[in-house]
């Protein structure tokens, strides 16, 4: 893919949001609470930063018992963080002057990002490419089957690093699963480079 080929590094993205399973939050009003990001050297795969920032809600500022039990998330946590404007701006530093290619696990990532910058009527710092991380795993694999992360990880082999729906965690966790998803590595390369920690 020439979008993959032209970046200099990738941005492997992932989002936490607020969110219910009683619709107290409707998906149209979720709302970012926490970012969390690998950069990685488009040719070695290797990580060059990370970033991770809580994000302060507005729209439902106080954290459903569902939702901070599926990601571990702490009322305290949202409430002495940024609001999303300041966080997106920490982010869009963060990337630099270098537009890294924006890749996620699916495309809720890319879509939960233009719900919380239409609400706050800010852009965002992404050009239009993305890659869909999830879609290019099946597509590797030859399947149209479709793989939550876990799922992915324990397929290659893998274990689970972190906490699973954490931000950063996730974000380490698919930055491990990319070089297979799109081609570049084999089963037993992603291996050996998780064994030696790369």
């Amino acid at each position: 893919m020439n979008d993959e080929t032209q970046a200099r590094h990738y941005l492997v993205i992932d989002l936490e949001a607020t969110c219910d399973n009683r619709d107290a939050v409707p998906r149209r009003e979720m709302e970012i609470i926490e970012i969390g990001a690998v950069l990685l050297d488009t040719a070695s795969f290797e990580p060059i930063a990370e970033f991770q920032r809580f994000v302060r809600p507005v729209r439902h500022p106080v954290l459903t018992p569902f939702c901070r039990q599926l990601t571990s998330i702490t009322q305290a946590e949202v409430d002495d963080a940024q609001g999303f404007v300041a966080v997106l701006d920490e982010l869009r530093e963060f990337m630099g002057d270098d537009q890294p290619l924006f890749c996620s696990w699916g495309n809720y990532d890319r879509g939960q990002f233009g719900l919380d910058a239409d609400f706050h009527q800010v852009e965002l710092p992404f050009n239009d490419e993305h890659l869909n991380i999830k879609q290019a795993f099946s597509d590797t694999l030859g399947t149209r089957k479709r793989f939550g992360m876990a799922k992915a990880l324990d397929k290659l082999g893998l274990p689970l690093v972190g906490t699973h729906h954490r931000g950063i965690d996730d974000a380490r966790n698919i930055a491990r699963i990319l070089p297979f998803a799109i081609g570049a590595w084999s089963v037993e390369e992603v291996r050996r480079a998780a064994q030696f920690g790369a």
